[in-house]
């Protein structure tokens, strides 16, 4: 399966990439990000700053008061238990930064705290399903990528996301996840960012995940698409690792939930979209309409 992209920016000029907007407008820098904390570690400056805020903001918003997800603001940092529960641990091990001292590690995705926050519980039937979202930063040591493809946001060792976390009846997990694909997909068309969807085939997906979409933004410096949101169905395979349950009315044996889980969106390859496709000839940036009101500017 793939989606079109749905919009079509008039760049009939040449076109700088994301790190070339961003240095000569000051907005971002990841030479002094590299200087505080090592490659892979962007800072954004002035503009910069309030235009990644105000997505992440926006996004929190729609997802909240449009499409009724419940607002979570997690801890950064988890114990292993969490990371097993949800499929990271041990596969994902080399990935994850580890605080020895405290035996701590923090997230590669708030996924991790979010669906964790039902752990070892028995879940009230008629909450069901329950629907959140959160911002986190998030961490992954990204171990092993080298070459080109690492340049500015294209691979980061630091980004910020929105994610979209679900537990519902096991009859109910598929419709959800469509649900989930869709709410990402709105963010995206309120931009007016050209995008595609990919239905992943069987051998793509983690072996933890049964469903799995993937949402890429187009970045016409690249000339590629760039993976921004992953929606997954787990059914109960987190759940049975969790111990997260529920009673079914009709029944006497409780039952696992299925959970499900989408990025609404990683901001780190949707702002070099941004950045690209709302330049101007002279090398400024426009604001999607949808953000102004949370930047309180129209141009950078």
């Amino acid at each position: 399966m793939e989606s079109p992209s749905l919009f079509v920016h008039d760049l009939d000029f040449p076109v700088k990439n994301h790190l070339a907007l961003g240095k000569s407008l000051g907005i971002l820098d990841f030479e002094r990000g590299a200087k505080v904390s090592g490659a892979g570690f962007p800072v954004y400056i002035g503009k910069g700053a309030r235009l990644e805020r105000s997505l992440i903001n926006f996004m929190l918003d729609t997802h909240s008061e449009r499409h009724g997800y419940t607002e979570v603001f997690p801890p950064f940092l988890v114990n292993q238990e969490s990371l097993r529960g949800t499929g990271q641990w041990p596969k994902f091990a080399d990935q994850v930064y580890h605080i020895g001292e405290d035996d701590l590690y923090a997230i590669p995705t708030a996924e991790v705290p979010v669906t964790n926050l039902h752990r070892g519980e028995m879940l009230d039937t008629a909450t069901l399903p329950i629907s959140y979202t959160a911002y986190s930063a998030c961490f992954r040591r990204e171990a092993g990528s080298y070459g080109k493809d690492t340049r500015g946001f294209l691979r980061v060792h630091q980004f910020n996301k929105v994610e979209m976390v679900k537990f519902t009846r096991p009859e109910e997990s598929y419709a959800a996840l469509e649900d989930i694909r869709s709410h990402a997909e709105a963010i995206l068309v309120a931009l007016k960012i050209p995008y595609r969807v990919l239905l992943l085939c069987s051998g793509d997906i983690s072996a933890n995940a049964t469903k799995c979409y993937d949402i890429e933004v187009w970045s016409p410096a690249e000339q590629k698409y760039l993976e921004a949101s992953s929606c997954s169905n787990f059914e109960d395979y987190q759940a049975r690792r969790s111990n997260i349950r529920f009673k079914p009315d009709n029944k006497s044996k409780p039952e696992f939930v299925h959970t499900l889980n989408g990025s609404g969106l990683a901001t780190s390859r949707l702002m070099v979209s941004l950045l690209e496709h709302y330049q101007t000839p002279e090398g400024h940036i426009k604001v999607p309409e949808v953000l102004q009101r949370y930047t309180g500017f129209e141009e950078i």
